[in-house]
């Protein structure tokens, strides 16, 4: 067999390695462009985990790399004059020039040749080859050679970086977040080997602008950053290395094979510097190789093994890595933060870090972070202990005159079990079952305001008096047994009305029994749906006078809130979004002019609403669709709304239209909610995929929402709640008097089931390179 692996980086290499252990008879060459002691860059990071699949796929190169590096186990976060550190990463730093010398090495040794200073421009040179492995880098040759095929996506991010090194010694992986004349910068920085660390500048670019940063040389770019971060290097140098600021480019690609040609490494998929994963990413993408055609009976097969057993792995990667640099892009949003809460978001960005998971490794770093949440809700009026505080899901808070118990939030979901609007029996007990669960807060599911507002027949409503004294059934029944808020949402389907149940098809049209819908504009849902009328002024007004009608019989229900439901495509929602609205008249157009009815609507509602109670509307914070609404809009809408009285914006995103493309994942709304909340300064309720009460500290802690909304995990456990405050330690979550028993033993069994599970947690995980390390080179105790 012969193999061509078109690229020396570690990718490229590795591959070679691997392929040759496992074909000690094919032929494998390695071209590199560039000399065999040249390099670009400083140093590579790798966490211990990627150190183990190192040792199981090549010890002899695993074991020359881990000569090399150097251990660490905290990242510290330096911040407005404070600094954190958080232990127990491990994480480990080697130069990158040596890997590649180590690689090299160990490729000659099985018999891998390499050319160096070879430019391939053309894979018809290896027209004999069973194999060409491209792994050319970040500016493949290849990939673009071959654009149609692969399709790669590139997204060019805003802010600049530079990657330079230094003479300063460090002892953990460092985040400095400074402060200048100009904006803020940030420095990530760790040590690769004695002597030596890398330093990764970065910031804004009007930042980078405004600070001169633009037409500077390397040394002069250097020299400034020196000036900016002195105070930390302490008279070490800053060393360049083709240290020139530039954007980094986030690429995709939708395919990575083309016949007998693969991409492996930055050539297929990059992911941002801010989480260390890209040399990671290329060797492990030359272990996924190796596994494939070790797998595979050919190579066409082991390629498309590759492909689609790679691709999720390396996806959630680059997911993980968009999350933390969008974080870092925005810094300024959390700029006025407590540092510790500041240091907690640092740590938590990409979602791969959680509360639970800090907690068990730095136990003093969480308790920090929960003293300063508890003195933000002390300051906000409520008499909590700081010194001993509750996790932050079991913190109170107060939205107007309604105080919420805890920041635990049922979420509004459709049972489409209603009767002609009515909720029934179900009704009763799925809401009063929840509210006994011990949520701070629960919403009805969404309530249309009138016969032809449903989205299907099996929708409640609030517009006549049996809907009212059955909702109102059930109010007294919540406020009776629990000590949960319960508020209302109301809405109109508009376009997405007259279709089926969820269960015999998600907003298909009701092929009988149907009902005229209207929108902002006459634009089908589906193909085949209805299509819809277009409001003029008297339909619009008879709306609201139906949205109003709906609130006045509400609080006469009892409802302790209310939120209007703009999202999700309904009818409001429809006005909104450029992709539903595209009328000529002053309702259409421009973001102001979309927003007028709905506004108009809210405003009517929030003068019928009493003014002790509050209000909140939901939105959808993106269209997840070319043209549509997007986060920095859901921003501007937020502040409309909060211009005009709301006290919450619940924070959800799409099903405006149907070609919509989300990207799902766990807390995959949270972004949005951070956005809204930390720019538009109005408080937010985050929901999407969050499942779990670890998520919900971790949110709330972070700052990224203020309420946390649970729909599914609510369905299969009313008590959520209540388990996850014997968890906690939350004793003063209430329960009625007839479970006290059940929470007694919950909270008893909890204490040991904890600490069991803590043991476990800590005697399963490895010690880390660093301890290890730490532990060889103590000096033995004297006998």
């Amino acid at each position: 067999m012969k193999i061509a692996i078109i690229g020396g980086g570690p990718a490229g290499l590795y591959a070679a390695i691997l392929l040759r252990k496992q074909r000690p008879s094919a032929e494998i060459t390695v071209y590199e462009r560039n000399r065999a002691d040249d390099t670009f860059g400083f140093g590579v990071v790798f966490s211990d985990a990627t150190l183990d699949n190192f040792e199981k796929y090549d010890s002899p190169s695993y074991r020359r790399i881990t000569q090399e590096f150097a251990y660490w186990d905290d990242i510290a976060v330096h911040f407005r004059g404070t600094v954190h550190r958080v232990g127990g990463n491990g994480f480990c730093g080697c130069s990158r020039r040596n890997l590649l010398l180590i690689l090299q090495q160990r490729a000659r040794e099985l018999g891998v040749i390499m050319q160096f200073e070879t430019e391939i421009d053309d894979e018809a040179r290896f027209a004999e080859a069973d194999l060409i492995v491209l792994a050319d880098g970040i500016n493949s040759r290849f990939r673009e050679k071959h654009i149609e095929h692969f399709e790669p996506e590139v997204d060019i991010r805003s802010n600049m970086f530079a990657w330079m090194g230094s003479t300063r010694p460090l002892d953990a992986f460092t985040f400095i977040f400074q402060e200048t004349e100009w904006g803020p910068f940030i420095a990530h920085a760790y040590q690769y080997e004695a002597g030596r660390s890398t330093w990764i500048f970065e910031t804004d670019p009007k930042t980078f602008e405004r600070a001169g940063l633009t037409g500077l040389n390397e040394k002069q770019s250097a020299d400034r950053m020196a000036e900016i971060f002195g105070w930390f290097l302490e008279g070490h140098q800053l060393l360049t290395n083709r240290s020139m600021w530039r954007n980094f480019p986030m690429i995709r690609s939708k395919r990575w094979v083309k016949d007998n040609m693969v991409l492996l490494g930055d050539a297929k998929a990059t992911a941002h510097f801010s989480i260390g994963s890209g040399t990671k990413l290329a060797m492990e993408d030359a272990i996924a190789l190796a596994e494939a055609m070790q797998r595979a009976p050919t190579v066409a097969g082991a390629l498309q093994q590759y492909e689609q057993g790679r691709r999720e792995e390396v996806e959630k990667t680059q997911h993980a890595a968009d999350v933390s640099l969008v974080w870092f892009e925005h810094v300024d949003r959390f700029w006025e933060f407590d540092p510790v809460q500041f240091a907690f978001g640092v740590m938590t960005r990409s979602k791969a870090i959680t509360y639970d998971n800090l907690t068990l490794r730095a136990p003093d770093f969480v308790a920090e972070v929960d003293k300063a949440f508890a003195r933000q809700v002390r300051a906000s009026g409520f008499d909590v202990d700081v010194e001993r505080p509750l996790a932050p899901m079991f913190q109170p808070m107060r939205l107007r005159e309604m105080e919420l118990a805890n920041r635990a939030v049922v979420s509004p979901m459709c049972m489409y079990s209603a009767k002609e609007g009515v909720p029934g029996d179900f009704h009763l007990v799925h809401y009063g079952s929840r509210a006994i669960g011990g949520a701070g807060l629960m919403f009805t599911e969404m309530t249309c305001v009138g016969r032809d507002a449903r989205i299907t027949p099996g929708c409640t409503g609030l517009w006549n008096d049996e809907q009212e004294a059955a909702w109102r059934r059930i109010v007294d029944f919540v406020h009776g047994n629990s000590a949960a808020k319960f508020a209302l949402q109301i809405g109109h389907a508009g376009r997405k009305g007259a279709t089926k149940l969820m269960w015999d098809g998600m907003d298909r049209p009701l092929e009988e029994g149907g009902w005229d819908v209207v929108s902002a504009s006459p634009i089908p849902y589906f193909p085949d749906s209805q299509v819809p009328r277009e409001m003029g002024r008297a339909a619009m007004d008879a709306v609201k006078a139906a949205f109003v009608a709906a609130a006045e019989r509400g609080e006469r229900c009892g409802f302790d809130m209310l939120e209007l439901h703009c999202a999700h495509g309904y009818l409001l929602a429809s006005f909104i979004s450029p992709l539903t609205n595209k009328r000529t008249d002053a309702y259409g157009g421009a973001l102001e002019n979309r927003l007028r009815f709905p506004l108009e609507v809210f405003e009517a509602l929030r003068a019928a609403w009493p003014a002790h109670k509050p209000m909140s509307v939901r939105i959808s914070a993106t269209d997840w669709a070319e043209g549509g609404i997007t986060g920095d809009d859901a921003v501007d809408i937020a502040r409309a709304f909060a211009d005009a009285g709301v006290d919450l914006v619940d924070v959800s995103t799409g099903q405006t239209v149907r070609d919509a493309q989300p990207i799902y994942g766990r807390m995959f709304q949270t972004p949005f909610s951070d956005q809204v909340r930390n720019e538009a300064r109005v408080a937010t309720m985050c929901v999407g995929n969050i499942t779990t009460a670890d998520q919900v500290n971790t949110i709330l802690a972070a700052g990224r929402a203020d309420l946390v909304a649970l729909g599914r995990p609510h369905l299969v456990d009313p008590s959520f709640t209540m388990k996850a405050a014997a968890w906690y330690g939350a004793e003063d979550v209430f329960c009625p008097p007839q479970y006290l028993p059940g929470k007694e033993q919950i909270f008893r069994n909890s204490i040991r089931d904890r600490q069991d599970f803590e043991d476990l947690k800590i005697k399963a995980k490895p010690k880390t390179r660093a301890e290890l390390k730490a532990e060889a080179t103590k000096p033995l105790a004297a006998e």
